[in-house]
C-alpha cells in the first residue's frame, strides 16, 4: 500500500440503451468516478471505512475461519502457544533463575504479560503480509485499502479472548481475584491494537515494495 487512491473527479456520462422494441432509449446519467493516486499525507477516511464495515467484517471472519481450518487441534492453538511459553518462562525464570514476581504466582505473572504480547506480535505478523496476500482483490475492485490490514488486526482478538479464559481459570486455581484495574483491560487491548496496526501498516507498505520484509518480520518479533 505505497499509495492509496481516492476519487478526485466526478463527471456525468449518458449512455443510450436499447429497449425491447428496438428503439433507442436515453438512460439516466451514470456517474463516472476517476480514481487517481493520492499525494502527500493520506487521510484515514474513517467515514469511507465505516461505509465498508460489512466488507471489514467478512474479511475478519474469513481470517478466523481459515486460520484453523484442516487442523487437528483447531482453536486450541490459541491456548497452546502462550500456555507452553508460560511453562518455559516459569521453569527457567521462576524456578531456576528465581526472578521475583512481586508475590504473584509466577505462571500468572508470566501469562498476563504473554497474552498481550502474543496479540501484538500476531497483529504485526498478519497485517504486514495482508496487502501482498490480497493483491488479487486489491487490483480488481476499489475499496478503502485500510480494510485489509485492519481485518487482519481484528481476527486475533478471538485468540486473545480464548486464551484469556485460561488466565481466568488459572487465577481461580491460585485463589486470586482480579483487581479493580481490570476495567481498563478493553482500553489496553485497544492500545495494543492501534500500536500494532500502526507498525503493521508501515511494514505492509514496505512489504509491497521490498519482499525481504516478510522474512525479517518473524526474526524481529522473536528478537
Amino acid at each position: 500500500m505505497t499509495q492509496s487512491v481516492s476519487p478526485v473527479e466526478l463527471r456525468q456520462r449518458e449512455e443510450p440503451t436499447v429497449s425491447g422494441s428496438g428503439s433507442v432509449v436515453q438512460s439516466e446519467p451514470l456517474p463516472t468516478v476517476i480514481i487517481q493516486p493520492s499525494r502527500g499525507w493520506v487521510p484515514l477516511k474513517l467515514r469511507e471505512l465505516w461505509e465498508y464495515r460489512e466488507l471489514l467484517y467478512l474479511l475478519a471472519w474469513r481470517d478466523i475461519s481459515v486460520r484453523y481450518k484442516q487442523t487437528v487441534l483447531g482453536a486450541a492453538w490459541a491456548i497452546i502457544q502462550p500456555f507452553f511459553t508460560m511453562v518455559v518462562f516459569s521453569v527457567f525464570f521462576g524456578k531456576l533463575a528465581k526472578v521475583p514476581s512481586e508475590g504473584i504466582p509466577y505462571p500468572i505473572f508470566a501469562y498476563c504479560a504473554l497474552l498481550p504480547w502474543h496479540y501484538f506480535a500476531e497483529v504485526i505478523s498478519r497485517s504486514s503480509n495482508s496487502l501482498v496476500g490480497s493483491a488479487n482483490l486489491i487490483t480488481k475492485v476499489y475499496f478503502p485499502r485500510l480494510v485489509i490490514p485492519l481485518s487482519s488486526a481484528l481476527s486475533p482478538v478471538v485468540d486473545f479472548a480464548i486464551a484469556f479464559v485460561v488466565l481466568t481459570g488459572m487465577m481461580l486455581y491460585y485463589g486470586m481475584r482480579p483487581p479493580a484495574a481490570i476495567v481498563w483491560l478493553p482500553l489496553f487491548l485497544l492500545l495494543a491494537l492501534v500500536t500494532a496496526l500502526g507498525v503493521g501498516l508501515w511494514l505492509s507498505a514496505l512489504n509491497v515494495q521490498y519482499r525481504d520484509v516478510r522474512y525479517t518480520i518473524p526474526f524481529l518479533i522473536q528478537f
